[in-house]
């Protein structure tokens, strides 16, 4: 797999029926290595061991209903009273972040309202910090540490 603009982590992967899988800690179980799943794993790790993030509070694979659509979020993280705070959006780090990915998040957060808005090929991140009192947001320069949001 392609070397990710994040840090190197203990990676867990194995073979099972022919298939290269790699451990999610949040879903406890190993999961199919695709490039997307490779950057999820790698920004889940940065979260928690760098950016002091719980484990407890961030889940993968959030299922979202939009009338008798179900859609999946990639991550969100909640804080104490299990309310969703951030959104995060992975793509396989030859995926372009482009305004189609953030139509893509932004229509989780129809459902969600979040403070947060990530979006990561794990070579580019873009993180938005939302205004709801003033119907903007703020592009940051780096994902805030769990105690500063």
């Amino acid at each position: 797999m392609i070397q990710l603009n994040l840090p190197p982590y203990n990676i867990r992967i194995q073979e099972q029926n022919g298939q290269r899988k790699i451990f999610d800690i949040l879903r406890r179980k190993y999961l199919v290595l695709t490039p997307e799943e490779w950057v999820r794993q790698h920004f889940i790790h940065f979260l928690i061991n760098h950016k002091g993030y719980p484990t407890t509070l961030l889940a993968n694979e959030i299922p979202l209903k939009i009338g008798d659509k179900t859609i999946r979020a990639d991550s969100v993280l909640y804080n104490r009273e299990l309310k969703p705070i951030m959104i995060i959006e992975y793509k396989a780090p030859h995926i372009q972040l482009t305004q189609k990915v953030f139509d893509q998040i932004s229509t989780y957060n129809l459902l969600l309202h979040v403070d947060y808005l990530v979006v990561s090929n794990g070579l580019d991140t873009y993180i938005c910090k939302m205004d709801y009192d003033k119907q903007s947001y703020t592009f940051l320069e780096e994902i805030p540490d769990y105690q500063n949001i």
